[in-house]
């Protein structure tokens, strides 16, 4: 069970979509959020896409086509107002109608779907943006109550099984490639926090030379039939 974003030192609130772009990664904060209050029906958006048919992927065009009620045209008014201002930073944000994601279903000790908690990673200096207009919303973990699943000694003697060699720089490289490196376990004391509808998240990547640990999250567990409308760049 998830609760709401802590005071973190990790988390930094910010009061606009300037201050998120522009307030610098620094010191111990990984996480920036626009903490937010959303008006508008954006349960209509989905109703009106029919999403209940599949996911969809939405654009602009897309919504602007809907025919909604008032309160369905504020939230769409809001939907394409947050892609313009991503893409206006040259950023490529992905609208998305979800029923759910794929599980991980290989062999191994180590889940690398979004539902387990994790780290995006890139070869250059980049960040993530979430928002959650409807439905779950993702989740975070403080880092200092997470721990790395590969070196959990029990996991990381499975995973060697696997491999059928040594514990050196190739095996190294085989947990990169694989991904395994950059899934998180909880400590038992753990409480992990939701990001809130409606709130636009901007987190921190792992990527060479990264100034601060990237957040740690996930996507959240949701019920079948139960539908979420998220922004990710």
């Amino acid at each position: 069970m998830s609760i709401p974003a802590p005071d973190y030192p990790r988390i930094k609130r910010v009061r606009s979509f300037d201050e998120l772009m522009g307030t610098p990664f620094a010191g111990c904060v990984n996480a920036l959020c626009w903490q937010r209050e959303l008006a508008g029906d954006f349960g209509e958006v989905i109703e009106r896409l029919g999403a209940s048919e599949g996911d969809a992927t939405l654009d602009a065009e897309r919504l602007l086509a809907l025919s909604v009620s008032t309160a369905g045209k504020i939230a769409v008014d809001r939907l394409v107002e947050d892609l313009r201002l991503l893409q206006a930073h040259d950023l490529d944000p992905v609208l998305d109608c979800l029923h759910g994601y794929a599980r991980d279903e290989g062999p191994g000790p180590v889940s690398t779907d979004v539902f387990s908690f994790h780290v995006d990673s890139a070869t250059v200096e980049t960040d993530t943006y979430l928002c959650t207009y409807f439905g779950p919303s993702s989740e975070g973990l403080r880092n200092d109550e997470a721990k790395r699943r590969v070196d959990v000694p029990g996991t990381r003697a499975e995973l060697l099984r696997l491999f059928g060699g040594e514990d050196n720089d190739v095996f190294r490289e085989y947990l990169n490639e694989n991904c395994y490196d950059l899934h998180y376990a909880p400590v038992a004391s753990a409480r992990p926090f939701s990001f809130g509808v409606g709130n636009l998240w901007r987190i921190a990547v792992q990527y060479p030379g990264s100034p601060v640990p990237p957040c740690i999250h996930r996507a959240p567990a949701t019920r079948p039939g139960q539908l979420r409308l998220l922004l990710i760049s």
